[in-house]
């Protein structure tokens, strides 16, 4: 097992490299269907965008879907300023409190990618007395290009325009004592798991009782990912997604989460006694949780009008939508309760 979580670590760092704000992710879903195809499965990408892959077992008529999603937040260029710089429109729940003085990057569609630094308008705080006063939102900051630009022509010259992508850096960092600590763990963390796990099927040769798929979707952050693609004889719907950890939750960045309730609604209570009973079962430290702010692939899944049980767990993540932190436990936690609830 130590093998199997220093691939996922492994797998995870590399998916977190690639920039895959929401809308922009083939370059992402092109890795991960190359990583499936090099442990021996058949991934398809689907006309979505996303990847399908079946991981085998013997029952076709109670099959499960596993799901993760690997698009993340960013924003997108909505004007070219006066001076060069950029006004941006959010894609998900981007933040701009969170990503102020983050680096990112532009993505053009012809003429390549520019760097730059996400900044509060006029961002000096020995020029700009206003500076701690000022609201921070997508009207108040800007990308600053790291180009010799300072006008709209000068920019544009550069081949920039309006619906670009902006991609923010991940920071990703795993320390000593196991913390995981990254921007978009939500979800590439969870992708990760999922290779891992259908790693440890190949390679323990292991043929579950109920056929498995794995669908990585690619706008589960505007609420549409999972709202098709699932395959016939699909019978539940479990989503592997961050954990949440906060004020009035139970679950910590060491365990699992199995979350009972979201903003949309609940989830299948027999689902989620199950994972309970497999998680009591096996010893696995796990927390149950009711999500007070979340929305999930299973849940447009079965708002599409699939017929479908649902379910979601995730290892616990610390400040989602920021600078969020996880940690090996809670991985190895969530791989452990995957093999016991369907192995």
């Amino acid at each position: 097992m130590e093998k199997i979580m220093e691939y996922i670590l492994e797998q995870t760092k590399k998916i977190l490299s690639i920039d895959s704000p929401t809308g922009y992710t083939k370059e992402a879903a092109d890795y991960i269907i190359q990583e499936y195809e090099a442990l021996g499965y058949h991934p398809v990408e689907t006309v979505k965008g996303g990847v399908l892959v079946e991981i085998g077992g013997t029952d076709d008529k109670d099959a499960i879907l596993l799901e993760a999603h690997a698009d993340t937040l960013g924003a997108m260029v909505r004007e070219i300023k006066g001076n060069g710089r950029l006004r941006v429109s959010p894609l998900g729940g981007l933040n701009p409190i969170n990503t102020e003085t983050e680096n990112c990057r532009v993505i053009t569609k012809f003429q390549g990618v520019y760097e730059g630094t996400f900044q509060l308008e006029n961002a000096s705080i020995h020029v700009n007395k206003e500076y701690s006063d000022t609201k921070r939102s997508f009207d108040t900051m800007e990308v600053v290009l790291d180009e010799k630009v300072s006008t709209l022509e000068e920019t544009k010259k550069l081949g920039i325009m309006v619906g670009d992508i902006v991609a923010f850096e991940p920071r990703t960092v795993i320390t000593q004592k196991g913390y995981i600590k990254s921007r978009f763990l939500d979800d590439k963390l969870s992708v990760g798991i999922l290779l891992g796990f259908a790693k440890f099927l190949k390679e323990e040769k292991i043929t579950t009782k109920r056929r498995i798929y794995h669908h990585i979707t690619v706008y589960e952050e505007v609420g549409h990912g999972a709202c098709g693609t699932v395959p016939q004889g699909v019978t539940e719907i479990l989503s592997v997604d961050m954990g949440c950890v906060g004020e009035g939750l139970e679950c910590r960045e060491h365990q699992v989460s199995i979350c009972a309730k979201d903003s949309v609604g609940p989830y299948s209570y027999q689902v989620v006694a199950n994972l309970i009973q497999a998680a009591k079962e096996h010893d696995i430290d796990f927390a149950v949780d009711v999500y007070p702010a979340y929305g999930s692939d299973a849940d447009a899944a079965l708002s599409a009008g699939h017929d479908c049980r649902h379910g979601l767990i995730g290892a616990g993540v610390y400040a989602s939508h920021g600078y969020e932190r996880s940690h090996v436990d809670g991985v190895k936690a969530t791989l452990e309760l995957l093999k016991a609830y369907l192995t």
